[in-house]
């Protein structure tokens, strides 16, 4: 079977698939968000009470780091079962896990009522959440690209992208919105309803996901020759070193994305005394130009190749790792919106090409375990462990963050050279595997 050309597919079909990819990659970030914003800014203090300020805080921080260190497993464990049964059934099952999941953490008992218990179910609930959204990804990325024709792959995979800001848009309005609630009623009880109105969002991410039709490719590809018994082993296997570079492309991508988002809360309220609603408006107005932002880099990539875009970005970091610091301490509102928002689309030309890039480097019958170890076991080793990273070097340096702009060229001279070393994929077909 050969990529269909938009005259034999429908435009509207693709766009159909496209939206709902979007739409519930949006909902599942957006429970995945609401933890990390909850992690910078009330976990602490509700979960682990009997501790500094300073240390309660890294302990939220490795609550949020866990579920990183579950996205691999879900990876796995769903890519396994979306090489085999097919896309759209790992979609409805990992979009069921996150929203119960994230209803659950709002209904939870804090340590003041279940002590020790609380954390420890904390723990269990984020895990799940990582589960989940580590096994989202793969699939919604690969409903998109393989209805999508090779021309266009790129800009379809970063629609799917662009559903992570508008999910960090909708986490960090909402929690901007109860954070402006007297303290006491907020710890008591309105930190609580951001995770309960990602029960709600289930509800109708699942009503647009259930109608979706299951990709044409992989239908093909099956009804050829069945997937591999164990389509892990395959992928290791024939495609070790393409996993390797698609984790090492990861690392600047996802480190600078969470400390963007996610660090620059706890350093902005924290070392440099900002009001959350001025950093929480900042990471806001980031996301809605982000929402912008990848799907351009995804288009750009179509045109003039996935490794030329996604270098400019990483190179990008390295030029911006101090400079965005420099204007975070200016400590004047417009100057650290200006650096929240530039960093954010610096990780823009990295995260658009990115859904396209990766699956291109697999075959059909292994596209999905393959996309989705790359793309999650370099999760918890970049992205997970930033926020934590960077508050340790932040203690390290009493306040300083030269270690910690260090830290993110490190990451961007990981992914520079996994990326240069990666084959260019745009003009690849990808239904000949």
């Amino acid at each position: 079977m050969s990529e269909e050309s938009p005259d034999e597919k429908p435009k509207q079909s693709v766009r159909s698939v496209v939206m709902a990819s979007f739409v519930g990659t949006t909902i599942e970030w957006y429970d995945f968000f609401i933890y990390g914003t909850a992690s910078a800014l009330v976990l602490n203090k509700l979960f682990f009470p009997d501790f500094s300020d300073s240390v309660g805080q890294m302990f939220a921080y490795a609550t949020f780091a866990i579920g990183f260190f579950a996205r691999p497993l879900g990876g796995i464990v769903f890519g396994h079962f979306g090489d085999k049964l097919g896309r759209k059934s790992m979609l409805v099952t990992t979009l069921s896990l996150m929203g119960i999941a994230t209803f659950l953490i709002g209904v939870l008992p804090t340590h003041a009522t279940a002590g020790i218990f609380a954390p420890i179910a904390l723990v269990l609930l984020r895990f799940a959440q990582g589960l989940g959204v580590g096994g989202e990804w793969g699939g919604a990325v690969l409903m998109a690209v393989e209805h999508g024709h090779k021309g266009k792959r790129g800009l379809y995979g970063s629609w799917v992208q662009a559903g992570v800001p508008v999910g960090l848009l909708l986490a960090t309005a909402v929690f901007a919105i109860f954070s402006k609630m007297p303290e006491d009623d907020f710890l008591a009880w309105g930190w609580r309803m951001p995770f309960l109105l990602g029960g709600g969002l289930f509800v109708v991410g699942m009503f647009i996901r259930l109608k979706i039709l299951e990709s044409p490719l992989f239908a093909e590809a099956k009804k050829k020759k069945p997937a591999p018994r164990l389509p892990v082993v395959d992928v290791l296997k024939h495609h070790p070193k393409n996993v390797f570079l698609a984790m090492g492309a990861r690392f600047a991508e996802n480190a600078s994305f969470y400390i963007f988002s996610v660090f620059v809360i706890s350093y902005a309220t924290g070392t440099l005394s900002l009001e959350k609603s001025l950093i929480l408006n900042g990471i806001w107005i980031a996301a809605a130009v982000q929402f912008f932002a990848i799907p351009f880099f995804g288009h750009l990539s179509d045109r003039v190749g996935r490794r030329p875009v996604y270098l400019g970005g990483a190179i990008f970091l390295v030029l911006f790792a101090f400079p965005f610091f420099m204007l975070l301490k200016t400590e004047t509102t417009i100057l650290v919106w200006l650096a929240i928002t530039i960093g954010m689309v610096g990780h823009s030309a990295m995260y658009g090409p990115q859904a396209a890039f990766f699956s291109e480097l697999f075959g059909t019958r292994v596209r999905y375990t393959g996309a989705s170890l790359g793309y999650q076991v370099a999760s918890p080793l970049a992205g997970g462990l930033a926020p934590l990273i960077a508050t340790t070097l932040l203690a390290k340096e009493s306040g300083g963050t030269n270690f910690i702009s260090l830290y993110l060229i490190g990451m961007a001279l990981i992914t520079i050279v996994s990326v240069f070393f990666a084959s260019e994929t745009s003009r690849h077909a990808i239904d000949d595997h």
